[in-house]
């Protein structure tokens, strides 16, 4: 298996996807037990791409599930235009074969990933987000990390996901890539924030780690513990919609004691759009989605003692939130309404995510004021 390169002192770009072909480069050994789950939404410009990059995979995955959420554009051709090319040219026992899902709604990345879910059985399931492109290792790195990562002088960790090193696309004659996510850190206003976004990439995240959560742009999860987080058969919350469903799903998982890993030799590519420096820029109703559930967040894993060590910067961040929602994006104040409205049902699936969680609650605080927590794997140590 060949490992992706270090950071310093090389170029990283990725190969590109005439580099991959739409081929699977033989390994010589069996496809890993991994579903891929993308969720697609007006991304016909990417999808091609993304999947020219999963059928450079080597070894393949299981399972390949594209759920388009009601796309307005050529999505779904674009993706059944692939499919009928890669028919074409596949040898007969190829792996996988591209399963198309189309919804009649928009159920946002919350629910189309739940379909994906729903629509495989593989005990891994790579998230993949159309505008991703994990290298041609990217899944056997993860798998092995996940498979061999549960070591440690503390008796072992279940671990429940792992996240790569993702980096944005490279521009020409640049040499030096810029990071997009290494893994999901938590800052003590509620934010949940990529390790080293915007940075240019010098080696800095380049040790094996332990993080809060992992990002849902390309992330290896465990079927198991996904179906031991989810509530009601649900994994992802469809209230959520789109923004920050990755982050409560974090909460879970390390509320019910699974081990969340950054593995810095597994690259993908991530071109990514919706930055909060971009804020102005993205759909009004993704905004209201945000806004609404940085509250839901909150509403569903904040602990009484958690209230009261972060009380002055949240109040802070919600006061400097109103403010804006009220002169500069009044198409978000719907989502104080919403959260008005269901608040019966949000503490209620409150009362059930914290009836199941096992682990205290200051394990949990600690990653609020740590940021990029380190844990070497080999001897279960703070660095």
């Amino acid at each position: 298996m060949r490992a992706a390169g270090r950071s310093k002192g090389r170029d990283q770009r990725l190969e590109t996807a005439e580099d991959l072909g739409r081929t699977v480069r033989p390994s010589g050994g069996p496809p890993l037990s991994v579903a891929v789950a993308i969720v697609s939404h007006d991304s016909a410009a990417d999808l091609s791409g993304c999947l020219d990059a999963v059928a450079a995979l080597d070894p393949a995955p299981r399972e390949v599930v594209l759920v388009d959420c009601a796309s307005r554009d050529a999505s779904l051709e674009t993706a059944e235009q692939w499919r009928a090319t890669r028919r074409d040219a596949q040898p007969p026992g190829a792996p996988w074969r591209l399963e198309i899902v189309a919804l009649s709604d928009n159920r946002g990345f919350a629910g189309g990933m739940n379909e994906a879910l729903a629509r495989s059985e593989a005990p891994h399931v790579l998230s993949l987000n159309p505008d991703a492109r994990p290298a041609a290792d990217y899944l056997a790195v993860l798998t092995e990390r996940m498979e061999n990562g549960t070591g440690g002088s503390r008796g072992g960790w279940r671990v429940g996901a792992v996240t790569g090193r993702l980096v944005r696309p490279t521009a020409p004659g640049d040499e030096t890539p810029t990071l997009d996510a290494c893994g999901m850190r938590l800052t003590p206003t509620w934010r949940h924030l990529d390790r080293g976004s915007g940075e240019p990439d010098r080696g800095q995240y380049d040790r094996l780690e332990r993080v809060f959560g992992a990002t849902g742009a390309a992330s290896l999860f465990r079927r198991e513990a996904l179906e031991d987080v989810a509530v009601e058969g649900e994994v992802f919350d469809p209230a959520f919609h789109s923004f920050r469903e990755d982050a409560e799903l974090a909460f879970r998982l390390r509320e019910r004691g699974w081990e969340v890993l950054y593995e810095p030799r597994a690259v993908c590519e991530h071109r990514r759009f919706n930055l909060p420096e971009r804020r102005g820029k993205m759909p009004a109703a993704v905004n209201r989605h945000s806004l609404k559930n940085r509250y839901l967040l909150r509403l569903y894993h904040q602990t009484a003692g958690n209230f009261w060590k972060t009380l002055i910067p949240t109040l802070v961040r919600d006061v400097l939130a109103l403010g804006w929602v009220l002169l500069a994006e009044r198409s978000s104040l719907p989502a104080y309404g919403w959260l008005w409205r269901h608040r019966r049902e949000a503490l209620a699936r409150r009362r059930q995510i914290q009836n199941r969680r096992t682990v205290p609650a200051r394990e949990i605080d600690r990653w609020f004021f740590t940021s990029g927590l380190a844990m070497e794997i080999e001897t279960g140590e703070e660095s």
